[in-house]
């Protein structure tokens, strides 16, 4: 399993006020779950108007093609919304730490 994780910073030009940035969040957040398929939130700056954090994610089997979404993401936001900071993390799991198909014990 591979996931990837982007985080964006973004510039909005012309936000006079909170509503201004929303309408230009909503359309990068609608965007990208649309053509991409990916999670996608505002994960900081939400009370200043002409900042924006978007938080991205992308699970599948393949490093190549979550980094292929991740890319194709950060090229549908940018033709949006400025992007001044890009930050990427792909991590791949082979096997999971814990056991989860079994019930613990009581009191463990």
């Amino acid at each position: 399993m591979v996931v990837g994780v982007l985080r964006l910073t973004l510039y909005i030009h012309g936000a006079s006020s909170l509503k201004d940035k929303r309408q230009v969040l909503r359309k990068v957040v609608d965007r990208l779950r649309a053509r991409f398929n990916v999670s996608v939130a505002e994960v900081g700056e939400q009370d200043i108007w002409q900042t924006a954090v978007v938080g991205v994610t992308a699970v599948a089997n393949d490093r190549s093609f979550v980094n292929q979404v991740l890319d194709k993401c950060v090229r549908d936001a940018g033709q949006i919304a400025e992007i001044v900071k890009r930050e990427m993390e792909i991590e791949t799991y082979s096997e999971m730490k814990q056991d989860w198909s079994q019930k613990p014990e009581l009191g463990e």
